[in-house]
């Protein structure tokens, strides 16, 4: 006994219209930014000084335990740390900064890291100085170090 069965049937090939309204454009309004968040580098320091807190307070003991934590490497924690080195009144001016569409700021973690290298905070200063009026005529290097 044969349990099988054809079917066969046609395809008819078609093309449809779509038919819409013609689009209606809004009269322009200014162009807002997508969306603003604080400078890469307010970020960063914040994570720094949550970083260092945390080591403080004893709930992790070095730089490894947050790397892991962070499933990010040591080298890179050790990068972000350095920035805790800033002058308080820096960190705090760093802090502060306004959001800015998409997050870009003229002046880069790279450069903030040097500024942090630098032993004196009195050097510092004067260094961030220069920085911020070099990113209020656009001449920052964005290079990171």
């Amino acid at each position: 006994m044969n349990n099988s069965f054809e079917v066969s049937f046609s395809l008819r090939l078609a093309v449809r219209e779509i038919s819409r309204p013609p689009k209606t454009t809004a009269p322009a309004a200014p162009q807002l930014p997508k969306y603003t968040r604080y400078p890469r580098i307010t970020q960063v320091v914040a994570l720094a000084l949550q970083f260092q807190e945390m080591i403080d307070c004893g709930e992790i003991r070095q730089h490894s335990d947050l790397a892991r934590l962070g499933c990010i490497s040591r080298e890179r924690v050790s990068q972000i740390m350095v920035l805790v080195w800033l002058a308080p009144d820096i960190q705090e001016s760093v802090l502060r900064l306004p959001q800015v569409p998409g997050g870009r700021f003229p002046v880069s973690e790279g450069t903030l890291r040097k500024i942090a290298s630098l032993p004196l905070w009195e050097d510092q200063r004067e260094q961030w100085r220069g920085v911020l009026a070099g990113a209020g005529s656009g001449t920052i290097n964005r290079g990171e170090a």
